[in-house]
């Protein structure tokens, strides 16, 4: 009977876990040791990364000094003002790249999106300093053809504009920005693309 006692004894201290078995053989010398927390550190060592992580956050919350190293990389002012614009012109570009693959039907939409970006000046949002340079980098339809349609869709309704299509309504605003003596000598610009030739009279009219 006491041999099996024995055995059981044994072999439960065999299928113990190792940190069981290391715990089982402290020395009670070293009981009254101070213990180390995870990992090996010290107690005192979380309160110390606590106590430096508030003072860095005290530190950023407070205004830089001028010339600092820490002015360099703070945020601007007005960066979620930025941010919030590109994403409107971001959308915007997306807007007029759908619009652009049937022109003929899209040509009125893309002269309204384009005229809001020049009237909420989003191009200042990528560092562009005109409407025109934006136009000119970002825009595949050119600068002259962008800037007529911003202004067909400040002069004509959008339904007389698709009843007229682009090119009489480019025509027409060819005949309106003519001076007249340059309409009685018949001295006029070419028509836009690869139009036919147009009765110089704006629609409508």
């Amino acid at each position: 009977m006491a041999t099996t006692k024995k055995a059981s004894k044994k072999e439960a201290t065999k299928g113990s876990s190792p940190a069981a078995n290391a715990q089982a053989k402290v020395d009670p010398k070293d009981a009254g040791k101070r213990k180390l927390g995870l990992r090996g550190a010290a107690p005192w060592a979380a309160r110390h990364a606590a106590k430096h992580a508030a003072e860095a956050r005290a530190r950023a919350a407070e205004p830089p000094l001028p010339g600092s190293a820490r002015a360099t990389i703070r945020t601007p002012t007005g960066a979620d003002d930025i941010k919030a614009k590109i994403g409107d012109l971001h959308n915007a570009v997306v807007q007029i790249k759908g619009f652009r693959k049937n022109l003929n039907k899209g040509f009125f939409d893309i002269g309204n999106v384009l005229r809001d970006i020049q009237t909420r000046r989003l191009y200042e949002a990528k560092g562009f300093g005109t409407f025109e340079a934006f136009l000119e980098r970002e825009i595949d339809l050119g600068k002259t053809t962008s800037l007529r349609l911003v202004k067909a869709s400040q002069v004509f309704q959008k339904q007389a504009a698709l009843e007229y299509g682009m090119d009489r309504v480019f025509n027409a605003l060819i005949a309106l920005e003519t001076p007249p003596e340059e309409l009685l000598s018949g001295k006029l610009p070419p028509a836009p693309l690869s139009a036919p030739s147009l009765p110089l009279k704006p629609p409508g009219r």
